[in-house]
C-alpha cells in the first residue's frame, strides 16, 4: 500500500478520479453483484467498542425491515493499516438504499449511537450526473435520486441550448462551419456553462429538494417538482413569445 509502484500508478490515474482517492482495507467478505453498496467508516472511541458493536447490531436489525436490503458486513480495524471500523451494506436499488439512508429510523439510531463514535463518513456509488450535484462539506456524500437530477439538468440545459442556438448558432453558420462541427462547439459551450455556472446555481436554489437527506417528506418532494415544472413552463412561454 505504501510502495513507490502504487504511488506512481495513482499519479498516472489522477485524471480518472473525481476527487482524491481514499482507501478502506477490509479483511474477508463475500462479493455481491447487482447491488448498490454504501461504505460507512466510523472513528470509534477506544473505550466504546463493545457499545459500538451492540449498536451496529441494532442498525442491522432495522435495515432488515427495509425493502431491498441484501446484507451487511462490519469490518474491524486492521492494525497498522486501517484505523476505522467500516460497515458495508447493500440494497438492490439506489432508491431503496436512499430510502434507508434518509429514513427517520436511521436518524434516530445515529442519535442513539453518538456516544460510541467520534465521527462517521458515508460513501455511495457515483450518480448518473457525477460532480454536477455536489453539496457543502459536512454532509453525507451521495447525490439526489436520478429523477431529480434529470429534472434539474433539463432546467439548466433547455435555456442554455436555446440561447446558444439564438446567439452563437447564427455566428457559427456565418463562419461557414459544417453542421456537425457547429454542433460540437455548441455542446462544448453547453457543458462548460452547466458545469461552472448554472448547475452550482441550481444546486443552491433547489438545495431544499436536492440535498441528500433533506427531502424526507412527500410535501418537500411535491414542492420541488412544482418549482421545477413552473420554471420549465416559464422558459417555454418566454422562448415561445420571443422566437415566435
Amino acid at each position: 500500500m505504501g510502495s513507490d509502484t502504487r504511488r506512481e500508478l495513482l499519479e498516472q490515474a489522477r485524471d480518472l478520479f473525481e476527487e482524491a482517492p481514499r482507501q478502506e482495507v477490509l479483511a474477508g467478505g463475500m462479493p455481491v453483484h447487482d447491488a448498490v453498496t454504501a461504505v460507512v467508516s466510523h472513528d470509534v472511541r477506544p473505550d466504546q467498542e463493545r457499545a459500538f458493536v451492540s449498536w451496529q447490531e441494532k442498525i442491522l436489525s432495522a435495515q432488515r425491515k427495509f425493502p431491498g436490503f441484501m446484507g451487511s458486513e462490519l469490518f474491524r480495524p486492521v492494525k497498522g493499516v486501517q484505523d476505522k471500523w467500516v460497515a458495508v451494506f447493500r440494497f438492490d436499488t439506489r432508491q431503496h438504499l436512499d430510502k434507508w439512508l434518509e429514513s427517520t429510523t436511521r436518524r434516530k439510531l445515529l442519535d442513539e449511537g453518538r456516544g460510541a463514535f467520534v465521527s462517521y463518513d458515508v460513501r455511495k456509488v457515483g450518480s448518473a450526473f457525477g460532480s454536477w450535484f455536489r453539496f457543502g462539506q459536512g454532509t453525507e456524500e451521495g447525490a439526489p435520486p436520478n429523477w431529480k437530477q434529470a429534472m434539474s439538468v433539463v432546467l439548466a440545459l433547455y435555456p442554455t441550448v436555446e440561447i446558444l442556438n439564438l446567439v452563437v448558432g447564427p455566428r457559427l453558420a456565418a463562419l461557414g462551419l459544417p453542421g456537425y462541427l457547429a454542433l460540437f462547439i455548441s455542446n462544448v459551450l453547453s457543458v462548460c456553462i452547466l458545469t461552472w455556472l448554472l448547475m452550482p446555481l441550481v444546486n443552491r436554489a433547489l438545495a431544499f429538494w436536492l440535498m441528500p437527506g433533506q427531502a424526507r417528506s412527500l410535501r418537500i418532494d411535491v414542492a420541488g417538482v412544482a418549482v421545477v415544472a413552473i420554471c420549465w413552463l416559464a422558459f417555454i412561454v418566454i422562448f415561445g413569445l420571443t422566437t415566435g
